[in-house]
């Protein structure tokens, strides 16, 4: 705890890890926010499903291009045009009419414009500290992004069940400008400029450390879009109970995240974490109650910021830092396809079958996730006792006879 006091002793290191955490706390809102308007515009979860999985098509179609073009044109011009057309689209899904078509279609126009916040920031870090510092910040910087998964879920399901739908999406809305507005006016963003790219678009998915992160974050995330459509499922609309579950969820992963943040980061580091999840998602299948649910999901959840934060550690060392906009960006987009995956896979489950079929979904996607990480341990770089620091960009230095 003392290294986590002294990270936020840097100057500018709480406020700009306050307005990003700000920015994408609608990240925590949206998701069940759609799932609980558009299950209740048209009384069927699949297609709820549906218009969850365009929003993320469009946003891991946007990630890495929108990322690169940070490079391009400068970090608060990007993200202020993707702000406005972002928030115009919610706006759009909580007014229109239940038609499956629009919503399709704007689903995917409000992921293609969702504002890439978290390359960004994840870009700053390595100029903000000292390389000691930088997977210590990666790792609170993953835990504390569970305060979105903690407080979002339980105040999108308290307003959305006990005021409306409608204004459980406009107050996410609310959120979304605020926080982007305060993450772009950042002094930060100000004094980082992302150098362009001189690699061509996707290169960096050449590196196997970036494959590899955006992979096991593709199941990862998988996993627990399924957990969350899955708990909506089994407690319906009538009360918190869905939002407690899906914030002690992430309590878990908070709890986890100040555990295992100063544990040095080996070849099997992403493998023992992803184990954690598996094993706390299979436990969920076998219980569809309050208590058993919080139980294995508290479990699950110890695994999940301590992953993530790996995967931020190893692209972060992996790629120049001209790359690492785009190759946060291309995580993302992985990430992003998992809870396309694991939404609608989930959805159909539960239509199919029964809430259950949603846990089913999650245990199998953390299960993949291990077995991928143990795979790619060969090409998981060793950060024991290594700076995670992204490699320095080098230009050719003319030489004249002297």
């Amino acid at each position: 705890m003392a290294s986590y006091t002294e990270l936020l002793k840097v100057p500018g290191v709480a406020r700009i890890i306050a307005a990003q955490l700000t920015a994408r706390f609608p990240s925590g809102m949206l998701s069940l926010a759609f799932l609980l308007h558009v299950e209740q515009q048209t009384g069927s979860y699949g297609t709820a499903g549906l218009v969850l999985a365009a929003t993320s098509i469009g946003q891991a179609v946007a990630g890495p291009l929108t990322s690169r073009l940070m490079g391009r044109f400068g970090m608060r011009p990007v993200l202020t045009l993707t702000l406005i057309v972002c928030t115009a689209s919610v706006l759009a899904i909580a007014l229109i009419p239940p038609l499956l078509p629009a919503y399709l279609a704007i689903g995917i126009l409000c992921g293609l414009s969702t504002p890439p916040v978290q390359s960004a920031v994840r870009t700053i870090y390595p100029k903000m500290v000292n390389s000691r510092q930088l997977t210590p910040l990666f790792s609170l910087d993953a835990t504390a992004q569970e305060i979105i998964w903690v407080v979002g879920p339980v105040v999108t399901t308290f307003v959305s069940t006990q005021i409306g739908t409608v204004w459980g999406i406009l107050l996410a809305a609310v959120m979304m400008v605020g926080g982007g507005i305060w993450f772009i006016a950042s002094p930060e963003l100000g004094r980082v400029r992302i150098p362009r790219s001189k690699r061509r678009f996707g290169a960096v998915l050449g590196r196997p450390a970036v494959l590899l992160a955006t992979v096991v974050g593709f199941l990862l995330i998988g996993a627990c879009a399924a957990v969350e459509a899955g708990v909506v499922a089994v407690f319906g609309h009538d009360g918190a109970e869905a939002g407690i579950v899906l914030a002690i969820f992430s309590i878990g992963s908070i709890a986890g995240g100040l555990l295992f943040g100063h544990t040095p980061i080996g070849p099997w580091a992403t493998a023992r974490r992803m184990l954690i999840v598996f094993v706390g998602t299979s436990m969920a299948a076998f219980g569809m109650n309050f208590p058993w649910l919080s139980l294995s999901l508290l479990v699950a959840g110890v695994g999940i910021a301590p992953a993530l934060a790996v995967l931020f550690a190893i692209v972060s060392v992996s790629v120049k830092f001209s790359d690492t906009a785009e190759a946060y960006g291309w995580v993302g987009t992985g990430q992003l396809i998992g809870a396309a995956l694991g939404s609608a896979l989930a959805g159909f489950l539960i239509d199919g079958y029964s809430p259950v079929g949603a846990f089913w979904a999650a245990s199998v996607l953390s299960a993949l996730g291990v077995v991928v990480a143990v795979i790619g341990r060969r090409w998981h770089p060793d950060l024991r006792g290594r700076d995670a620091s992204p490699i320095p960009d080098t230009e050719p230095v003319p030489l004249t006879p002297s």
